[in-house]
């Protein structure tokens, strides 16, 4: 019977400690890349571009994988989460798993603004796509740093 409790109370101390949701993407499931067959090239750096094609089954299979890492991803309201592409089709990313993470609306909010900007500037040949997909991974890393690197795009490029 202790055993049993003691069993229990570890299995409610550990679905306590699990998260909702993911902050920022999980580096072996969702490491970045870049678009490998292109509709069109973009901006004057001649980026590849991918045409945003991502199946409801494979964005299903994002959701399992990330629950399988102790992510709860309750989908009561589907509006409150998107598939993010982790580097953003507008400056080069792809649409395979490799890209793919579920982004929560609380974060999603800061980041986006990242990604908008961002791509102006890659589209007006302000910024590079290298340093571009830098500033964009180390918002994401830490959604808090957004507003820094929104600011650091509109103030230095």
């Amino acid at each position: 019977m202790k055993k049993l409790l003691v069993s229990l109370l570890t299995l409610m101390s550990l679905a306590t400690l699990a998260s909702e949701y993911p902050v920022e993407p999980d580096a072996g499931l969702t490491p970045g890349e870049l678009c490998k067959r292109p509709s069109a090239y973009r901006y004057p750096e001649k980026i590849a571009y991918c045409n945003r094609d991502v199946s409801k089954g494979t964005k299903d299979d994002i959701f399992r994988q990330y629950r399988k890492l102790g992510y709860r991803l309750k989908i009561k309201n589907r509006a409150d989460y998107k598939i993010d592409h982790y580097i953003p089709l507008c400056a080069g990313g792809s649409n395979s798993r490799k890209n793919l993470w579920p982004q929560h609306k609380s974060i999603f909010k800061y980041t986006d603004a990242v990604e908008s900007v961002g791509c102006q500037r890659l589209k007006e040949g302000r910024i590079s796509q290298k340093a571009l997909i830098e500033l964009i991974k180390y918002a994401k890393s830490d959604y808090q740093r957004a507003n820094q690197v929104v600011d650091k795009l509109a103030r230095d490029y």
